[in-house]
């Protein structure tokens, strides 16, 4: 029964058919086109929240699709990011790392690019003071960059990011309140990056929260991760689903409905 449940829930959040709801948003940098993904809330609010989903290092996939589908749901406007764009889409894990690693370098340029997408999903109908950015493993350190950016949400959830920062960057007040889902035994992330993420917070006065989920490693919501911990990313159906329940009780304080 306990498997069979799992499967369900992975079924569910993770139904290749879902895309059909989600629609094609043209935007630009510059000459730069980018092409994210919009769908709106399955219930009608006043207050118009709005989610903006930044995808993990190999852009937009079924999980992301996925996962907007089932949020938009619960009454959440969504839009997908591009944040690579048209031309510049990585094909394997290998590109994707070396495009991944650019922006992590120069956050300035993905700052921008985040804020353009979020600027999307207000045109889309979201209020623009009733949003939060959630991020997957590349997005997930996305999700903190836009904070160091200073745009403006609500929160920000990170799922199995990237947690490090280069050191010498200056620590700035956070406002937006902060999530952390990290699997606890995911071998990408140091301890001192974990250390050096949370003295952070303290320095910066953020209302943040980091949750670990025991036997999880890097990219543990994505199905088509595997199953195989050792090989350091892997799919586990236990923590991903507990990671949803925790993402829902967060937009349910930080968001107006």
């Amino acid at each position: 029964m306990k498997n069979h449940t799992m499967l369900l829930f992975a079924t569910i959040l993770f139904s290749s058919t879902i895309s059909a709801q989600l629609k094609p948003v043209k935007y630009a940098d510059g000459n730069q086109t980018l092409n994210g993904l919009f769908i709106k809330s399955a219930k009608k609010s006043p207050s118009n929240p709005g989610i903006l989903l930044l995808p993990a290092w190999l852009g937009i996939d079924n999980a992301s699709k996925g996962i907007a589908e089932n949020l938009s749901k619960l009454g959440y406007h969504v839009f997908i990011a591009d944040i690579y764009g048209e031309g510049n889409y990585p094909k394997n894990t290998t590109e994707a790392s070396k495009i991944a690693g650019h922006y992590k370098t120069n956050f300035t340029e993905y700052q921008n690019r985040i804020n353009l997408a979020l600027q999307q999903l207000i045109k889309s109908g979201a209020d623009t003071d009733n949003i939060v950015a959630i991020g997957y493993c590349f997005g997930g350190s996305g999700v903190l960059e836009a904070v160091r950016g200073k745009l403006n949400l609500k929160g920000i959830v990170s799922f199995h990011g990237g947690l490090g920062k280069e050191g010498t960057r200056p620590v700035a007040p956070i406002s937006s309140k902060i999530l952390i889902c990290h699997g606890a035994d995911d071998p990408y992330v140091s301890q001192e990056e974990i250390t050096t993420l949370q003295q952070e917070f303290r320095d910066s006065k953020a209302d943040w929260q980091m949750i670990y989920y025991a036997n999880a490693v890097h990219s543990f919501t994505n199905p088509e991760a595997g199953n195989d911990n050792s090989k350091g990313a892997a799919y586990n159906p236990v923590a991903a689903k507990r990671a949803f329940e925790h993402l829902q009780l967060f937009l349910k304080e930080v968001l107006k409905k």
